[in-house]
């Protein structure tokens, strides 16, 4: 196939000639193929041509060098592990893994695992954050309890302010109960507990991404 600024040639089967123009096009399997009616200009002949949309995967370069296609599933289970008995539903956390796919699109076939581990990172802040901690006690793989604790406490003092468009509850009658006493809450110490690896490493644990 021979491209000619938009307009692409293929060789002639029967002659060999290199120009034609296209009679019909119509895309097939949900438009990931599209037939092409061909003439040849110089011996008149029709044929049809199959055009394959390839779509190169992007992999993920973990930290040990390994290298492997990006799952997208393999993430999802990540972020909804964190948000377990979180006020977050599962459209949001399909909204969550769209904006991280849709900003590995500024890498071309390859990502560090990281850049993935600090993305989901940064949305499940401005997200909730015991869902935060979750995620970042396993990701981050904190090597003691004192490691843990004081993610805890540095959390604590950026006082992050959840995104409202997240949660629920924003009508007349949470508005009725937010000019209440509020009870006291428990402290993000009480709510979160390391998930998988309270004694871990210390390294990033990137199978999950």
């Amino acid at each position: 196939m021979r491209f000619v600024g938009r307009l692409s040639f293929v060789k002639c089967p029967y002659c060999g000639h290199q120009e034609d123009r296209v009679l019909d096009s119509r895309p097939l399997e949900a438009a990931s193929i599209i037939r092409r009616r061909r003439e040849c200009q110089a011996c008149h002949k029709r044929f049809t041509t199959y055009e394959r949309l390839e779509e190169v995967p992007l992999m993920v370069i973990k930290s040990d060098e390994r290298r492997e296609a990006f799952n997208r599933e393999k993430l999802r289970e990540g972020i909804m592990r964190a948000c377990e008995k979180r006020p977050i539903g599962p459209d949001v956390i399909e909204r969550v893994l769209a904006e991280i796919e849709y900003e590995l699109q500024d890498y071309v076939m390859q990502v560090p695992s990281r850049v993935i581990g600090e993305k989901a990172l940064k949305k499940l802040k401005e997200l909730d954050p015991v869902a935060y901690i979750r995620f970042a006690s396993v990701y981050r793989q904190f090597p003691d309890i004192n490691a843990f604790l004081d993610e805890l406490e540095k959390f604590r003092k950026q006082d992050v302010k959840v995104n409202p468009d997240f949660h629920p509850g924003r009508g007349r009658r949470s508005q009725r109960l937010a000019r209440r006493k509020p009870p006291r809450r428990p402290s993000l110490r009480d709510q979160v507990r390391p998930l998988d690896h309270p004694h871990g490493s210390g390294k990033a644990d990137d199978r999950a991404l």
